[in-house]
């Protein structure tokens, strides 16, 4: 298997322009901008996808995460490196519907992206390598998990954000 850490990642300004390139461990330690993308993943039920991520993950270790995704690669397209994660992650293709750009930055990451909505019913084949296991959860379920394990803060901004744009009976 090849050092994720060594993969090239874009560096950008704060107006989320490319102005270098860093490996991905150059990015984390100097918690450089950088691009990435956010799945939200659907059933037909209108419940969410939620995974534990390995305790070997960059950030967010052990961390509960409702969005599939990651960090771009060097040069790659949004909507490219959507269709990547999804097949790297669940092992799936599908279509994706583009929601709405999300920036984020905390003392670990500062992130431009893109947010999207996949459906799908699964099964998943799950990558050992970043999901240790995942569920469909309603959202009343993702708050329950939500305030008693630990989630991805950036993800818990990207629902925040998705759930003010999609009220109840909204687009799932």
């Amino acid at each position: 298997m090849s050092d994720p850490g060594a993969e090239l990642v874009d560096v950008l300004d704060d107006a989320g322009r490319v102005v270098g390139r860093a490996t991905r461990r150059e990015m984390r330690a100097g918690r450089l901008p950088h691009r990435c993308v956010y799945i939200l993943v659907f059933n037909g039920r209108g419940e969410v996808f939620v995974h534990l991520r390995t305790a070997t993950k960059d950030v967010y270790p052990s961390h509960w995460d409702v969005a599939v995704g990651g960090v771009l690669a060097a040069g790659e397209s949004f909507e490219a490196g959507a269709q990547r994660e999804l097949r790297e992650e669940l092992g799936v293709e599908t279509p994706l519907t583009a929601l709405f750009p999300f920036r984020y930055d905390d003392r670990t990451t500062i992130v431009h992206a893109t947010v999207y909505a996949a459906h799908h019913e699964g099964p998943f084949t799950l990558q050992e390598e970043e999901i240790v296991e995942g569920r469909f959860v309603d959202w009343t379920a993702f708050d329950a998990l939500a305030a008693r394990k630990p989630v991805c803060p950036d993800s818990l901004a990207v629902v925040a954000v998705y759930r003010r744009r999609h009220p109840p009976g909204g687009l799932a």
